[in-house]
């Protein structure tokens, strides 16, 4: 069987062909659902067009090709096309910022750009890949240079006489699979820079094929299930596990903002068994007032990553779904997903209260087939393994992981591949970024991001564990600890349901007792209420903490 991550989608086809692959909702029309379906049969074929038609244009095995289209039946088509050519599909997240965006495009260096309108008026105004990019395709209306998506698939027809400059008509053949390797390179994909720069992380065949391994197992998925998969990268996996997929009436990029009645009607109207959401997006889901009159009898399972998921969201989604459900919070990042799985039971009956007496946030037990390792907090290289590295048992210190699901290396970035790498044989261990510890069951606790520990002349504090005491406050939504040179600071976001003309002196009172009630936060002395916390893109979850910081150090000057 090839290598190939496009491999189970024809495999699928062959075997369901006439299965539904993917669903895309577009709102109402004349008072129905309007809707676009294509079976297994038909995403093979379109697929099989258009990367014909690309291969007659030019592009090539091997070639770095972003792709710059929004969750649609195009999307995952144009990606499947790019898989079954050998082609490397970069994909960057779009609300990272124009600056971003070009410095992330400019370290890929690709050599084909496939995007909406949009991004062409954007790739055009800001000179992206301007050195590099020689082949253009635009998804949508008026082509900005090269071809238009109707053009390459009218070239990809079986038997089609088109000739095009710098292309060839020598594919002929139905069908298309390059016969990659395991190891050859199949993805680049930007991390979402919540702690720095972005950096592009490089995917070869065989960790698609082994996260998908590993999620089929983990999760008991079977072929017929439906997913919503409402993160867009997820849902590259639907039509290798099977899934009929929901592309739900959303943004993406906002999973803060969406309307939780798009989330219920098409969970109800589709028979949705699988839920894939953000932290951001459940908490919207639960606290909506549809959760107060609907439920959603035909979900399985829901899942979900890129954050903690606070007990108070887990609580309200059990109240929703009810005890048989399952809430799934995997842990891992780019790099390495998933690495460890829990179950909300597990954390509400055994781990929450250990989270607000500041112990972290557990995030279970290594899945089948991965490694985790606790080892002194470094922030330099570590070139060799050695077993000297670890820790005492239930000490903090730093993450590092080892299994098939983890990626090896970084993309033209050798200086962070070699720090975010150990060598141990012929294997190496990731190191996550993370701190945390291993309790006496095995369970991994997460602490926060190593970069954002803050170390005073009392000790070393970490931003989860601190942040779990205070986080417990009714009137709290979520508190963000930061570092302003040596002191630290708690940034306070208050929750909407506490009203506008809560006292804040109290609050911070109330806070300050809290906190003198544990060794490790009663040296925090200064509280600082902020608006609304700047977030992540891709989650809307992860805090980007060097934003409040600064904030924060303006506030402490004045005050």
């Amino acid at each position: 069987m090839s290598e190939n991550i496009a491999a189970a989608l024809k495999r699928l086809a062959n075997e369901q062909p006439d299965a539904t692959a993917m669903i895309h909702t577009r709102g109402i029309a004349q008072g129905n659902p309007y809707e676009r379906r294509w079976t297994y049969r038909e995403l093979d074929d379109e697929s099989d067009r258009l990367a014909r038609g690309l291969m007659k244009m030019g592009l090539t095995r091997g070639m770095r090709t972003v792709l710059m289209v929004p969750p649609s039946l195009e999307f995952y088509s144009v990606t499947f096309a790019l898989f079954k050519l050998g082609a490397i599909v970069v994909l960057i997240d779009p609300g990272m910022g124009i600056r971003n965006l070009g410095i992330c495009i400019g370290e890929a260096a690709p050599e084909a750009f496939i995007g909406v309108t949009k991004a062409h008026v954007a790739r055009l105004l800001f000179g992206w890949g301007r050195s590099t990019i020689r082949l253009f395709v635009t998804v949508g209306w008026r082509c900005w240079g090269g071809w238009s998506l109707d053009q390459v698939r009218a070239a990809g027809q079986p038997g089609s006489p088109l000739s095009l400059p710098g292309g060839s008509p020598s594919a002929s053949s139905t069908s298309v699979l390059a016969d990659t390797n395991a190891d050859d390179m199949a993805a680049i994909l930007f991390t979402s820079g919540s702690t720095g720069v972005a950096k592009g992380v490089v995917y070869t065949h065989s960790i698609f094929n082994a996260q998908v391994r590993s999620l089929r197992e983990l999760y008991g998925i079977e072929p017929g299930e439906i997913d919503l998969p409402t993160f867009p990268l997820f849902g590259l996996f639907g039509p290798a596990l099977g899934f009929t997929s929901v592309l739900p009436e959303m943004d993406a990029t906002r999973p803060a903002r969406v309307d939780p009645r798009a989330i219920f009607n098409a969970i109800e109207r589709y028979g949705v068994t699988n839920l894939f959401g953000s932290p951001a997006l459940l908490r919207r889901i639960a606290f909506s007032r549809e959760a107060d009159s609907r439920r959603l009898p035909t979900l399985r399972r829901v899942l979900s990553a890129g954050a903690p998921v606070p007990s108070v969201v887990l609580q309200q989604m059990n109240v929703l779904l009810g005890e048989s459900v399952p809430i799934y919070t995997p842990y891992g990042a780019t790099e390495a997903l998933p690495v460890s799985n829990i179950g909300h039971r597990e954390l509400l009956d055994e781990t929450a209260g250990l989270t607000s007496e500041g112990r972290g946030v557990c995030v279970g037990r290594p899945i089948p087939g991965m490694e985790i390792r606790i080892i002194s907090i470094n922030d330099e290289t570590i070139e060799t393994w050695s077993n000297a590295l670890l820790v005492r048992p239930g000490e903090i210190g730093e993450v590092v992981v080892r299994g098939p699901i983890v990626t090896r290396s970084y993309y033209a970035r050798p200086l962070s591949t070699a720090l975010h790498k150990i060598q141990h044989g012929n294997t190496f261990w990731h190191r996550m970024g993370d701190v945390g510890y291993l309790d006496d069951k095995g369970r991994l606790w997460f602490c926060g991001r190593k970069s954002h520990r803050v170390v005073t002349s009392k000790g070393t504090l970490y931003t989860i564990p601190c942040e779990g005491v205070f986080n417990a406050h009714p009137a709290v939504l979520r508190t963000a600890l930061v570092g302003v040179r040596g002191e630290p600071v708690l940034c306070i976001e208050l929750d909407p349901k506490a009203g506008r003309g809560v006292n804040r002196l109290r609050i911070v009172q109330q806070l300050r007792e809290m906190g003198n009630a544990h060794q490790h936060t009663r040296d925090i002395r200064h509280f600082f209420f902020h608006p609304a916390f700047p977030v992540d893109i891709r989650h809307n979850a992860k805090i980007f903490r060097e934003k409040l910081a600064a904030w924060a150090a303006q506030r402490l000057v004045g005050s």
